[in-house]
């Protein structure tokens, strides 16, 4: 049975493309709301320091370790199906860390939502995919994609300030269950059967261990590192098991017949910028997510709420910068000019926050905020869809699943690396308080800037293909965008 989904019934399409766009909030909106409620967790349960933490890192394991996995399952198992089964266990999974009564009950349920997170991600991108082949409307469904997976993180924040202030921390988690339940109920109506197999061999599950052991490894040794510091004996470890495993795991897949990720998914100049550019594009902006709710909080004095609200702003440049310039661009501009200039106006806005002060007026962070979003969302439409180009069907999972991976390894590695440097350079500035941090939160600003200055050099370089306006590609290699004739 084909991957491709029929065009033949638009509106099915739309539908499944709302279901998918609300599936992928809400994995998004979990990385960030709970943030804003583990104060309010911390205290009603009695966590230590280290257990606070292990609640956000046991997802962050549990989803960028299984992504890579979960991609072939999709594609070998059927993407709908997937989807369910992510839906209902993230589902139960909230539910539970919703009802938690302890500490390792909450541990535990995050990590159960970081796995079907990963099922839930590259099902979706997968799905997306396949059910916009081609042509003006895919540009449209990946404009919409990508505002709800950038903006997610800032709207998290809003929704945690306000569920925290409101009622408790326990709807930071049950919201899910809000949330997925009408997904449910709808998906099997109204999203299409995608197949199952499609020549898929048998999972690799050697290559499924050393994927998932490297990238557990890769993601812990960064969250040590910002607890911790870079030297620390235990993130040195884990950054050199994760380089082994990795290692073998590339050695692994090209020599064996039927690899959890072929090569060729990773090594075509386009995908692989676009993997390139995501990553550190999403590093400089969660980075700059954990960095400013402290400037807006501890240095500014913002409620939880106030915060949230003040990244609104960003949410809307980034939709308008997703729905109505960069899914215009996608068919008129090649993708490497689209996606270098969107870059290239987010490293322009960091680059306004290195002026703020400890007092700085909230029109004075305005600018900067509105440049990020209408920047990224630009930029982000063209590499989302460059990330699953020219794919065969039946690597449309493990191709999203890259997707996902360099967003949710990029993610740790911004947070880590940019919440570390701005406390070292807090701390070694002379007479500490607000001036020494301010200071830390400048130096992190800045760093973020060049972040994304190399999402600009990664998609200069490597990103060589053209728009097709007419989206007239045989069914084979059906996509927005035809690599450039060499």
């Amino acid at each position: 049975m084909s991957s491709r989904v029929s065009s033949s019934a638009p509106a099915r399409r739309w539908a499944t493309l709302a279901v998918v766009s609300i599936a992928q909030l809400m994995i998004v909106l979990d990385g960030s709301v709970v943030n804003i409620a583990l104060p309010d967790a911390q205290q009603a349960l009695g966590l230590s320091d280290v257990a606070r933490q292990w609640v956000v890192t046991a997802y962050g394991l549990a989803f960028g370790g299984l992504l890579l996995v979960a991609g072939r399952v999709a594609d070998r198992f059927g993407r709908r199906t997937m989807l369910m089964i992510g839906l209902i266990g993230f589902a139960i999974a909230s539910a539970i860390g919703g009802a938690a009564v302890n500490g390792e009950m909450l541990i535990a349920a995050r990590a159960l939502q970081g796995v079907f997170a990963a099922l839930l991600a590259p099902s979706i991108l997968s799905l997306l995919t396949l059910t916009f082949p081609s042509g003006r409307d895919r540009a449209t469904a990946f404009g919409v994609f990508s505002a709800v997976a950038a903006g997610g993180g800032a709207v998290g924040l809003l929704l945690g300030g306000m569920l925290t202030e409101w009622t408790t921390w326990r709807w930071t988690l049950l919201v899910n269950v809000v949330i997925a339940i009408p997904l449910i109920i709808v998906a099997p109506a109204v999203v299409p059967r995608t197949g199952r197999g499609d020549g898929v061999a048998r999972i690799d599950l050697l290559g499924a261990v050393l994927a998932t052991g490297g990238l557990v490894s890769l993601v812990y040794g960064f969250t040590r590192a910002e607890i911790q510091g870079w030297g620390a004996p235990l993130t040195l470890t884990m950054f050199a098991v994760a380089a082994v495993l990795l290692v073998a795991f590339v050695v692994v897949e090209s020599r064996i017949r039927n690899p959890l990720l072929p090569l060729r998914v990773v090594t075509d100049r386009n995908r692989g910028g676009a993997y390139l550019a995501t990553a550190f594009a999403i590093m400089a902006m969660f980075g700059q997510f954990l960095i400013m709710t402290y400037y807006f909080q501890e240095t500014l004095g913002y409620s939880p709420m106030q915060a949230g609200l003040a990244f609104i702003p960003l949410t809307v440049c980034l939709a308008i910068g997703s729905t109505q310039v960069g899914a215009r661009l996608a068919t008129r501009v090649a993708p490497r000019v689209v996606m270098a200039s969107g870059y290239l106006v987010a490293a322009a806005g960091f680059g306004s926050f290195a002026l703020l002060g400890t007092d700085s007026p909230y029109w004075a962070i305005l600018p900067g905020l509105m440049l990020l979003g209408l920047g990224t969302g630009t930029a982000g439409v063209a590499a989302t869809a460059l990330g699953t180009f020219g794919v065969e069907p039946s690597d449309a999972g493990i191709a999203s699943a890259m997707v996902n991976t360099s967003q949710q390894i990029g993610g740790a590695i911004g947070t880590a690396m940019l919440a570390t440097i701005a406390a070292s350079v807090t701390a070694a500035v002379d007479g500490g308080g607000e001036v020494a941090t301010m200071t830390g939160y400048t130096v992190a600003f800045c760093v973020a800037g060049v972040l994304m200055l190399g999402a600009v050099a990664a998609a200069l370089l490597l990103v060589n293909a053209r728009p097709d306006v007419a989206g007239t590609q045989d069914d084979q290699h059906e996509s927005e965008l035809a690599p450039v004739a060499h």
